[in-house]
């Protein structure tokens, strides 16, 4: 881990350089010293387009949100004709995957040493910040310890990121609900910020449920006792519901969730994560990568085949089912990282959902499931000033999400690319 976390040092040098904000001032009006961001129209994470506006930012934070007029103060930022948003909020991501030097999934047994894969987690971060995602939940690796507490350092740019540290399964210390409780307290003191589950098989081998009804009840309560989330592989209706009726926070994938299900996760409160296309064609377009490794086999990419139009209907019916917590997660993997966005134009054009209930679901509502919901996911004064600009605005042409122009988290630049004769300074 020493090793590790020396490399993730080490990348922060490699990387492209980003901005420093200048020092902030006061609020009402803006002083010199005060960034100010205007923008053509303002999202603000609620459902609300607010045109010609300007942010205010001190200290990293949104100090004010108001109509633009006069001239642009000093050192302030102006975003044209593009349109300014909350960053986006991912919550199911694996920064820890990539592809080797060999053009195949690393693995614990390929030879990598520990800065290689290092410098590869550290990539895959900038990847997602610079795609517009401030925010992610890695679930599963252990490594993003380091890299999740190197960038809340400033030591390397990248995303927020919130990790489970590993995950727990039917089988984990024996499987007996006290052994599952002492698997959720081992995360815990590891410095967990969410606990992760399996419940079910892969969908490559059926998603059939593999975990009893007690033992969810074990893990997830002895989580929630402890203040922290439980977010569970779901695939089948039968796993989704058991994971719904043993109060757990959040459900993911189920692609095999159906009309009872859905009414249960809104009866119960469960916040819902479903998949609609970026996982499954980042495996099967790019099926040398992962071929032959476990399950990814013959059968396994027929059944991600089969299960891709159930995904893609799945999303409308659970953005069309009311009461549903529906939240924004993609499952990036190796070779997916920084194209995030891409979901959203899945659950979109393929899936049914509005575009600005897609916005909401990846910017308020998935901070609120992280238990992040009055510090991210807003315009809004008091919140962090982690916020992107699109060329063009995503509530009409959702397309627009795939076309990040700048970047800031929590005040700083991450990225500024704007056509030649556009105004800013910084």
């Amino acid at each position: 881990m020493r090793t590790l976390f020396v490399f993730l040092l080490l990348v922060g040098a490699g990387l492209p350089a980003y901005s420093q904000p200048a020092p902030q001032g006061t609020s009402a009006p803006p002083s010199a010293s005060a960034r100010v961001l205007r923008a053509a129209r303002v999202i603000d994470g609620t459902g609300r387009v607010l045109p010609r506006h300007d942010v205010e930012i001190r200290d990293g934070r949104i100090v004010a949100l108001r109509p633009s007029a006069g001239p642009l103060p000093a050192g302030g930022i102006d975003l044209g004709s593009r349109t300014l948003l909350p960053g986006l909020i991912d919550t199911h991501v694996h920064l820890g995957w990539y592809i080797n030097g060999r053009d195949r999934l690393h693995t614990d047994t390929d030879g990598d040493a520990p800065g290689v894969s290092a410098l590869a987690h550290a990539g895959n971060a900038w990847a997602t910040l610079q795609a517009g995602f401030t925010t992610v939940q890695s679930i599963g690796e252990a490594d993003n310890a380091a890299l999740r507490d190197a960038i809340n350092r400033g030591l390397i740019p990248g995303p927020r990121v919130l990790t489970s540290l590993g995950s727990i399964n039917e089988r984990t210390r024996g499987g007996s609900p006290d052994s599952l409780r002492a698997a959720v307290r081992y995360f815990k003191q590891l410095g967990a910020d969410v606990i992760k589950i399996f419940a079910s098989q892969s969908i490559r081998d059926g998603g059939a449920a593999t975990m009893s009804p007690a033992q969810l009840e074990a893990v997830c309560d002895e989580a929630t006792a402890l203040g922290l989330r439980s977010v569970v592989h779901a695939h089948s209706a039968d796993a989704a519901q058991r994971v719904a009726r043993a109060g757990c926070s959040q459900v993911e994938h189920g692609v095999f969730a159906d009309d009872a299900t859905l009414a249960l996760f809104a009866m119960r409160g469960t916040w819902f994560d479903p998949q609609c296309g970026l996982v499954f064609r980042n495996y099967l377009d790019h099926q040398p990568w992962f071929e032959g490794i476990g399950n990814y086999n013959a059968a396994g990419f027929s059944a991600m085949e089969r299960a891709l139009p159930l995904a893609e209907a799945g999303i409308g019916r659970a953005s069309r089912t009311a009461g549903v917590k529906l939240v924004f997660g993609t499952d990036a993997v190796a070779g997916a990282h920084g194209r995030n966005a891409e979901e959203l134009v899945c659950r979109v054009r393929r899936g049914g959902q509005s575009a600005m209930d897609a916005i909401v679901s990846a910017t308020s509502r998935a901070a609120e499931s992280l238990n992040l919901g009055r510090e991210v996911g807003r315009v809004s004064p008091g919140y962090a000033a982690d916020l992107i600009a699109t060329d063009g605005d995503p509530s009409q042409e959702i397309e627009a999400a795939l076309r990040v122009s700048f970047v800031m988290r929590n005040g700083v630049v991450y990225r500024q690319q704007f056509a030649r004769g556009a105004r800013g300074s910084h």
